[in-house]
C-alpha cells in the first residue's frame, strides 16, 4: 500500500509534524529537485536470482585481487595492497560514484554530503588511520604520545552544534531549558558511569570500549550489556530524566539508525566511551569538510585511480577449472572452495588456481569476468550468498541476523541564510521534538556566515519493521518527500520554503547496519569475517556498527589477509 503525503509525514516526522503541514494556503514545493537512490533495478535482480550471460573469450581479464565494493571498506584495502607494493588488484563497484553512504555530490556553490559527515580525532592507537590523514595533508604534527596535530582549517569551527527546542535555538545538543537540579544530577552521574567504562580495562591492558572494536576488550563483563537495550540501561541505573533519555536516544539514532529502546547497550555505550581520551576529557574532536567524508573517499578513489572500476556489477563469485575457463561442472564437482573449512587459512596456489568473478559493465551493458587469485568481499553480508557460489552450503552461515536500516537524505538548497533568533546557525543542528536529526551546513567550513547555503538534512527509518519501511520510502513520490523535508523545517524556519531554489532527495534501503541487543555477541556476527578460502570480507557490518573507522579496519584486515596468502605462496 502507498501511503497518501499526510500518511507520510506522519509515519517518518510523527503527529507533532502534522501541526505545521501543509498551513499554507497553497504549499510551495521547490522549483527543482531529483530522486536519487542506490541502483535498485540491478540489485534486485541479483536478488531475485537473475543470471546474466557469461562472458566470451575476449572479455576475460587475469588480475592478483579483485575488490567487490567501492565504498570505504574495498578503496581502504586498495590503500593497503598499494601501500604494500601490490598493485595488480581491481576494484569494482556498482554505482556510478565510489564511496557507499560516505559519497557526496557538489554544486555551483559548495559540495556537500550525501551520507557522513564527519570523522573524530583518531586516538594515537589507530595509527594507521592517522598515517591516512597524514597523507591526505590534514595532519600538521604528532604530539608525545602519537596522538595527532589536526591542521585547524580541517576541525569543525565554531559554533559546532545547537538544538531548537520549546521554540528557541539554544547552544549544544543536551535540551537545559527548563531544566531541574534532578536533571543535572542524573546527567552528572551518566557521565560518571561513561567515565568509569572508558577508564576500564582487561587484565590484557584492553580497554572496555575501543575504535576500531577489534581492540576492545572481550571480556564477559563488557559483552554483557550486549543483553540489554540501551534505554533498559538507563533505567537499570534509576535515570528517569527525559532530557537525559532524549539526548541518548537522539546520539543511538544518529550514529546507529535506532532509538535507544532497539539500541544494544554495549553499542550506546560505546558511542560515549570510546572516544574519550581519558576519563572526565571532552570527546574527541570532530574533522568535517563540505562534502563530508567523501574528502577521504575522493583520496582513496585517486589511489585506486584505473584499477577502480564504477558501473561494474558483480553477478557470481566461484571457483574455476585448471584451465582457467568457467566451470560447467555440477556444483560438488569443484572441490576448490567448498572443501575449506569457515576460518581455515587459504591454501598453496597454483598460478592456473583461480576465483573467477563475473561482472557487468553497466555503461557498455556487456559482462565481463576476472580471472583472480584472491578476492576481498567488501559489499554487506546480506549480499554473500547471493553472489558467491555454495556459500551457505560451505559455510554454514547465515545472514539473518544483519539487518539494514533505510534513511532518508536531502540536500536542501537555500537562496541565503533564513532569519531566526537566539543561539546562531551552527554546523549541527538539530530539532528536539522531531524524528528527524536536523540538518548539517554543507558551506559551515568556509567562514562565510551569509547569502546562499546548502543543508544536508538527515531521518534514520528507526521502525522494527524494516522491510516494510524500507518498501514504504522506495514506493514514495519525490514531491511527498520534499513535503516531509519542508514540514520539519518549518518548524525552526517558518520561512523556508520562500528561501528553497532546490530539493534533492536520497534514498538509502540498506543504509547501515543496526546493533540491536544480542547482535554484537552474537556466533553470526563473529564468525562473518572469517576467510571463505581466498574470499575475504571486509565491509563495516562485520562489527556491527557503521562507522568509517570499522569500514577502514576490516578493509585493512582483509588486504593484510590477502598480502599474507600471497607472500605464503612465495
Amino acid at each position: 500500500m502507498t501511503l497518501t503525503r499526510r500518511e507520510l509525514i506522519l509515519t517518518l516526522l510523527g503527529a507533532p509534524a502534522l501541526l505545521t503541514a501543509g498551513c499554507s494556503t497553497a504549499p510551495r514545493l521547490p522549483p527543482a529537485g531529483e530522486l536519487l537512490g542506490q541502483s535498485l533495478e540491478i540489485g534486485h535482480r541479483l536478488r531475485d536470482g537473475f543470471r546474466w550471460p557469461p562472458p566470451n573469450a575476449d572479455q576475460w581479464q587475469d588480475v592478483g585481487v579483485v575488490i567487490v565494493g567501492g565504498g570505504v571498506a574495498g578503496l581502504s584495502a586498495a590503500w593497503r595492497l598499494k601501500q604494500n607494493g601490490c598493485e595488480d588488484f581491481v576494484v569494482l563497484e556498482l554505482e556510478s560514484q565510489p564511496g557507499g553512504t560516505s559519497r557526496s555530490g557538489r554544486c555551483d556553490l559548495t559540495a556537500f554530503p550525501w551520507g557522513a559527515h564527519y570523522l573524530p580525532v583518531p586516538l594515537p592507537h589507530n595509527r594507521d588511520l592517522i598515517r591516512l590523514l597524514d597523507e591526505m595533508g590534514v595532519v600538521e604534527s604528532l604530539a608525545e604520545d602519537g596522538s595527532p596535530i589536526i591542521a585547524e582549517q580541517f576541525l569543525c569551527r565554531d559554533p559546532d552544534e545547537r538544538v531548537f527546542v520549546d521554540g528557541e535555538w539554544i547552544e549544544g545538543l543536551y535540551p537545559a531549558t527548563g531544566v531541574t537540579d534532578d536533571d543535572l544530577a542524573q546527567l552528572a552521574a551518566f557521565r560518571k558511569e561513561i567515565d568509569r567504562w572508558s577508564a576500564w580495562c582487561d587484565a590484557a591492558g584492553r580497554r572496555a570500549f575501543s575504535i576500531p572494536i577489534r581492540q576492545a576488550s572481550d571480556d564477559a563483563e563488557v559483552l554483557e550489556l550486549d543483553k540489554l537495550s540501551m534505554a533498559d540501561w538507563l533505567r537499570q541505573h534509576g535515570w528517569t530524566s527525559q532530557r537525559l533519555h532524549w539526548l541518548v536516544d537522539y546520539s543511538c539514532r544518529d550514529d546507529y539508525g535506532l532509538t535507544a529502546e532497539q539500541t544494544s547497550a554495549w553499542a550506546g555505550v560505546l558511542y560515549f566511551a570510546a572516544r574519550l581520551k581519558e576519563p572526565g576529557s571532552d570527546h574527541q574532536p570532530l574533522m568535517t569538510w563540505p562534502e563530508g567524508n567523501g574528502r577521504i573517499v575522493e583520496h582513496l578513489a585517486s589511489n585506486a585511480g584505473s584499477r577502480l572500476r564504477v558501473g561494474f556489477a558483480v553477478t557470481r563469485i566461484s571457483g574455476s577449472t585448471a584451465s582457467g575457463n568457467v566451470s560447467n561442472q555440477p556444483q560438488d564437482a569443484s572441490p576448490r572452495l567448498r572443501d575449506i573449512q569457515p576460518g581455515a587459512s587459504a591454501p598453496r596456489l597454483m598460478d592456473n588456481d583461480r576465483l573467477e568473478v563475473l561482472a557487468f559493465d553497466t555503461v557498455s551493458e556487456q559482462p565481463i569476468g576476472f580471472r583472480a587469485k584472491s578476492v576481498i568481499f567488501a559489499a554487506p553480508q546480506f549480499l554473500a550468498p547471493r553472489l558467491i557460489e555454495g556459500f551457505a552450503e560451505r559455510t554454514s552461515r547465515s545472514a539473518e541476523r544483519f539487518e539494514y536500516g533505510s534513511w532518508l537524505v536531502a540536500n536542501v538548497h537555500l537562496s541565503r541564510r533564513p532569519r531566526e533568533s537566539g543561539f546562531p546557525l551552527s554546523w549541527d543542528n538539530v530539532i528536539h521534538d522531531s524524528r528527524s536529526l536536523g540538518y548539517v551546513v554543507a558551506t559551515h567550513q568556509s567562514g562565510n556566515d551569509h547569502g546562499p547555503t546548502v543543508l544536508t538534512w538527515y531521518h534514520p527509518l528507526c521502525d522494527d519493521n524494516v522491510k516494510a519501511a524500507r518498501q514504504q520510502l522506495l514506493k514514495a513520490k519525490w514531491s511527498d518527500l520534499a513535503e516531509v523535508v519542508l514540514t520539519d523545517l518549518e518548524r525552526p524556519h517558518p520561512e523556508i520554503r520562500s528561501l528553497v531554489t532546490r530539493l534533492d532527495v536520497f534514498r538509502w534501503g540498506h543504509a547501515m547496519i543496526r546493533p540491536r541487543p544480542g547482535f554484537i555477541t552474537s556466533r553470526q556476527r563473529r564468525e562473518a569475517a572469517q576467510p571463505d578460502g581466498r574470499i575475504h570480507f571486509a565491509n563495516t557490518d562485520l562489527s556491527g556498527i557503521a562507522l568509517f573507522e570499522e569500514a577502514f579496519d576490516h578493509g585493512l584486515r582483509a588486504a593484510d589477509e590477502v598480502l599474507a596468502s600471497r607472500s605464503l605462496n612465495l
